[in-house]
């Protein structure tokens, strides 16, 4: 089973848009902000059941286009987003999308460092994108998350990305049980572990889950997410952590 369809049965189990989801978005795209997305054509690149599309329909897009390469996701995201005349849900690989030169901003959200191939995808990214048009992903860092690599991913890419998906859902609560208690109870002084310390339990367990899930996963070094777009048609490249310092941002206008 392929990644896409490991994450189609995440989003057709947790398919509801919460509103802790737009703290989520905004952290994913800062510096962005509402009146960025405003009267803007607007792509989302592997949409999922629609959660990051949904914001900037509400802040006033002119259109939005979101796309998944899983049918349970497209069928979620449809229903999502169903109350805005102004959005689009396709059925699309991240390769094979067919825009060129018609979008605003371009954003793909914990997508990229799940591709076997992701300098394909971001350029195919840029390709829809108008001149001057802006390019935002969010993916896994190296830096701050140590650890997952060291410990969590040979459990993933050995055990759990080999299992019978609603499996490795069971089994994932040996791990958001405990993580549930420590954030409730002791939160840290990281954002990251305050961040989820507000969400509700099921919440917390679809993003442990979402760790395990994947064949692939990419923890990439600052250095690491600036080279995947070398050689594309860019200019103002910034490479910078967000809010809560977990994952890295990187925008880029197209030339």
């Amino acid at each position: 089973m392929s990644s896409e369809n490991r994450f189609g049965y995440e989003w057709n189990r947790y398919s509801k848009i919460d509103p802790q989801y737009e703290g989520q978005f905004r952290n994913w795209t800062y510096p962005f902000g509402p009146d960025d997305f405003k009267n803007k054509r607007v792509l989302d690149a592997g949409c999922g059941m629609g959660r990051n599309s949904y914001w900037p329909a509400v802040y006033g897009a002119q259109g939005v286009i979101a796309f998944d390469f899983d049918k349970r996701s497209v069928s979620a995201a449809r229903k999502n987003l169903s109350a805005f005349a102004n959005v689009q849900v396709e059925f699309w690989s991240i390769y094979e999308i067919p825009w060129q030169d018609e979008f605003d901003i371009a954003f793909s959200i914990g997508v990229i460092h799940h591709l076997e191939q992701p300098e394909q995808a971001l350029a195919r990214l840029v390709r829809v994108l108008k001149p001057s048009g802006r390019l935002l992903i969010w993916v896994y860092s190296y830096e701050g998350n140590e650890w997952i690599p060291r410990f969590v991913d040979p459990v993933r890419k050995h055990i759990t990305s080999r299992l019978p998906v609603a499996l490795v859902h069971a089994l994932a609560y040996l791990v958001s049980g405990p993580l549930w208690l420590v954030v409730k109870f002791f939160k840290g002084s990281s954002p990251y572990f305050k961040q989820l310390s507000r969400f509700k339990f099921w919440h917390l367990h679809s993003i442990v889950f979402d760790q395990l899930i994947p064949k692939v996963a990419h923890y990439w070094k600052y250095d690491e997410v600036r080279a995947l777009i070398k050689g594309l048609p860019l200019e103002n490249i910034f490479v910078h952590a967000p809010p809560n310092h977990n994952g890295w941002i990187l925008i880029a206008t197209k030339k």
